[in-house]
């Protein structure tokens, strides 16, 4: 089966995940989410947010850049942020590589195929 235009046009790696990891509904009222919410988002269609793990006071993040391009993409999300690392793959901090925090979110430049590791450390 084919698709129009390239693979990155056509959305292909959200397609596959939508259908190796789809999406489970959990009884719950509207009341508990009166609109819909997303913990995170990402401004590039070429990057993905792999993961995100909970640890005791922060969460660690781990995008890819998935369409071999070079891309500027910004990181958004609704929890209460109060500073950003780069990690390694091993999720350890490493030293001097804090990401500002600005108004439009966590500013990350990727290379293909590149994977980041985020460690954000939540205010409490």
């Amino acid at each position: 089966v084919g698709f129009p235009g390239s693979f990155q046009e056509a959305g292909v790696i959200q397609c596959a995940y939508n259908l190796n990891f789809p999406l489970h509904a959990v009884p719950g009222s509207s009341a508990q989410w009166p609109e819909p919410w997303s913990a995170f988002s990402v401004s590039s269609p070429a990057v993905l947010l792999e993961t995100a793990e909970a640890r005791p006071g922060a969460v660690v993040v781990r995008l890819y850049e998935a369409h071999g391009s070079t891309v500027v993409a910004w990181l958004r999300t609704s929890l209460p942020v109060q500073e950003a690392m780069l990690c390694d793959l091993l999720e350890r901090p490493l030293a001097g590589h804090s990401l500002s925090l600005e108004q439009r979110g966590i500013r990350l430049s990727f290379t293909p195929f590149h994977v980041l590791s985020l460690l954000l450390v939540l205010r409490r």
